[in-house]
């Protein structure tokens, strides 16, 4: 008998407890594997790509009579799958998982640190921020829907303090999350740019003292409350038609309380043109 055969033998001598059956008779939303560590290359605008580790959550739905899933072959999607993840590579592996496992439904988050080389706006001195980026798929009766969140670091300076201060206004560090549900190709730099250019000025990994003038001048002359943030993000996402739907979060890290301020707008385009027809 060969090593092949002998295998088969033994894998069909074991007993497959998962598929066993389940007498309460309760459905499971999400079953599945979290934060398992995997080498990826992502696509990026101005070098093609980059290579980074993500960490990926990975559930489909159980029915109410089996037991259990097979946790293994969640890791086997993984490293059988090829390396460079995009959106539509993301969209083959959901419909992949599936399958294999013989589920209705579907998730899967890849969760990494996206780099992006920035030039200072006065030195033009270069150097690298990163991002908290996210692709999130899910597949619903063989519809899969797409989404990219990103966590932009960014400088907001408030409108009050500099309206009744005579000597200067407080500002903070605030993260804006974006979450947007795709239905066209959109570069993960294309959501930050959005981010920062509503901001009351963006970040730089490294500045020189004219940059830094710069920067804080900046600030000073384009003041945003939280509100200001979300609604001015908002308005930019609204003209987007590869954009069907979108979370706009602002959360500022205040300078001058012990407490943040935040801020959100959810809108589903798709839905709103329902209701207007």
């Amino acid at each position: 008998m060969s090593k092949q055969d002998a295998a088969t033998s033994i894998s069909a001598s074991i007993a497959d407890v998962q598929s066993s059956p389940d007498t309460r008779h309760i459905a499971i939303d999400k079953v599945g594997i979290k934060d398992i560590r995997h080498p990826v290359r992502v696509k990026d605008r101005s070098e093609g790509e980059q290579h980074t580790v993500a960490t990926f959550n990975m559930y489909v739905n159980l029915p109410h009579d089996f037991k259990g899933t097979h946790m293994s072959r969640f890791v086997e999607i993984l490293n059988l799958h090829e390396r460079e993840i995009s959106v539509q590579s993301f969209r083959e592996m959901l419909g992949e998982m599936t399958e294999r496992l013989e589920a209705q439904a579907g998730h899967i988050e890849m969760t990494f640190r996206y780099f992006i080389n920035k030039t200072a706006p006065i030195s033009r001195v270069q150097s690298l921020l990163d991002y908290e980026v996210s692709f999130i798929g899910e597949i619903r009766h063989d519809t899969p829907e797409m989404k990219i969140k990103v966590i932009v670091p960014v400088t907001s300076l408030c409108p009050c303090s500099k309206k009744i201060s005579e000597r200067g206004a407080h500002n903070q560090r605030s993260h804006v999350t974006v979450t947007a549900t795709t239905c066209g190709f959109v570069w993960i730099e294309e959501l930050i740019e959005i981010v920062e250019s509503q901001a009351s000025s963006e970040l730089y990994g490294l500045l020189k003292r004219p940059d830094e003038k710069y920067v804080t001048e900046r600030a000073y002359d384009n003041p945003k409350f939280v509100e200001d943030m979300v609604r001015d993000i908002a308005a930019v996402m609204n003209k987007d038609d590869r954009i069907s739907a979108y979370v706009v979060e602002s959360e500022n890290f205040e300078s001058i309380h012990n407490h943040s301020a935040y801020a959100l707008i959810e809108r589903n385009k798709k839905t709103d043109a329902l209701i207007d027809n």
